[in-house]
């Protein structure tokens, strides 16, 4: 493409590259130029005008970011998407339905390396969303770009981001109570809030002591697909109630802790093939936190292994708490 001043008697089929206002005419930016409008402009006394040509093979910006959204998201309806039309060289992609995005990473940024003019912007990997929501934005930035770099950037994305549906339909909670001390409404609703937002429905709140004999008891005749423990008692350790009676009931634990704060002390396991998620205390709050990060890919089917939350840390430090016991700011930097 080439871009620059040329003779405003020879600009006709290029692309006008700034907004202009003459009088009563106005010609916007981006227009490609007809006979029509430079005989406006040379009547109106503008000799050379600042344009981008199309060189052999390029491809103007909308149909460039039509042909890279198609091969990024070949079927839509599969991936659960929706895509905008292209406008000023940019195309979004919208979610359908409830659920988290599944990027390949790799493949973006390989994407995104071939040509600056290219470019596409995404939510981070398993980002839950909600139907119509935007995904991802990819632009075209010049006005126009090589057909090679196309071709080169179609390869390394193809079919790179789709939105996973969830593919559970209920969940249930568990809490156990200490000296009478119960969950309380508000954490009750911020707990099915958090379900009904996948979709999914809390069939019931079931509550027991703080022993793992009745919680134990209690998870061999919940209902739901997917199981929700909120102990009365953060838990502290491998072998405390929590993890224990899942242990106790024939289930099985996969993990306790996760760098992810707010959220350290939820563990994950599963019992009789349904998940099981041991919420940490921070559940109560609608605030995002870890449990966020593994209630929605539990809930959509996707693979949460041990692996998976120990690489969760770069990025974990979700909120600043000014009321923890122990403050985060210390006394050796004030002043600093």
């Amino acid at each position: 493409m080439k871009f620059g001043p040329v003779n405003t008697s020879e600009s006709e089929g290029a692309i006008l590259a700034h907004s202009m206002v003459i009088g009563d005419l106005r010609f916007k930016k981006g227009i490609t130029l007809k006979k029509s409008d430079i005989i406006k402009l040379i009547a109106a006394g503008i000799t050379e005008v600042i344009v981008a040509t199309l060189d052999e093979g390029d491809q103007h910006e909308n149909v460039a970011v039509k042909n890279l959204s198609q091969a990024i998201v070949p079927d839509p309806k599969a991936a659960n998407l929706c895509m905008t039309e292209p406008f000023t060289g940019r195309v979004n992609f919208i979610a359908k339905s409830v659920g988290v995005a599944i990027l390949d990473v790799n493949g973006l940024n390989e994407f995104n390396v071939v040509d600056p003019m290219i470019g596409i912007s995404t939510v981070p990997p398993f980002q839950q969303v909600n139907s119509g929501m935007m995904v991802a934005t990819l632009k075209i930035i010049s006005y126009a770009v090589a057909g090679s770099s196309i071709l080169a950037a179609s390869d390394a994305a193809r079919n790179s981001i789709r939105v996973k549906s969830p593919v559970f339909n209920s969940a249930s909670l568990i809490t156990t109570t200490i000296s009478g001390v119960k969950l309380s409404e508000k954490g009750r609703r911020v707990v099915e809030s958090r379900v009904a937002a996948l979709g999914m429905e809390l069939i019931n709140v079931v509550n027991t002591p703080h022993n793992e004999h009745a919680l134990a008891a209690a998870l061999t005749k919940i209902k739901g697909d997917i199981i929700l423990i909120l102990t009365a008692s953060a838990t502290s350790d491998l072998a405390d109630i929590g993890p224990s009676a899942v242990r106790f009931a024939g289930g099985k634990i996969d993990r306790f802790g996760m760098p992810v704060d707010p959220g350290n002390l939820l563990f994950l396991g599963s019992l009789l093939g349904r998940p099981v998620i041991g919420l940490p205390g921070c559940a109560r709050s609608p605030s995002l936190n870890g449990v966020d990060w593994i209630l929605s890919r539990v809930a959509c089917g996707v693979s949460v292994t041990s692996a998976d939350i120990s690489k969760m840390g770069v990025g974990g430090l979700l909120k600043e708490i000014p009321t923890r016991p122990q403050p985060r700011i210390y006394n050796s930097l004030k002043g600093a």
